[in-house]
């Protein structure tokens, strides 16, 4: 059995998001920007590097999210869901940390989807050491429905 280190680890916070995952949202969503990407692990034409620093950008229009996944994701949740308030739809990957503070000041306002099982980031041969959820914030929602995906 062959064991992708790098998920086991805090060698990387960046988790690409598996395509066949990604286009099964992007087909009900139809996402016009990955605000948080590199040119690697890009979702969509139009994305916003960490050279960018899409914290620093106005997210518009659709927006897919798959943050860091380290200290300062709760600022890339936080974005998402003041973005939604500016008009946005914005629908993140995240772990599911419900322990979190970024979990219950934001998630909590947004459309829950929980994962089920556990998913194969990038070219990972084994599944994710922790449970993942789909948070959509914006006029897209349906706020207070928790959905199984």
């Amino acid at each position: 059995m062959t064991i992708n280190k790098g998920l086991f680890t805090s060698k990387t916070d960046m988790w690409s998001t598996p395509q066949d995952f990604f286009d099964k949202l992007n087909k009900e969503f139809n996402f016009e920007i990955d605000v948080c990407a590199t040119a690697e692990n890009a979702k969509c034409k139009k994305y916003y590097s960490p050279e960018e620093d899409g914290l620093q950008q106005e997210w518009k229009g659709v927006c897919w999210m798959n943050p860091p996944y380290g200290r300062q994701i709760g600022k890339w949740v936080k974005k998402a869901y003041e973005s939604s308030l500016k008009g946005a739809t914005v629908v993140c990957l995240l772990p599911a940390r419900t322990d979190t503070k970024w979990w219950h000041e934001y998630c909590m306002k947004g459309e829950i989807r929980f994962v089920k099982g556990r998913l194969k980031f990038g070219d990972g041969k084994n599944s994710a050491p922790f449970p993942s959820v789909v948070v959509i914030f914006g006029e897209k929602a349906k706020i207070n429905k928790l959905i199984a995906m």
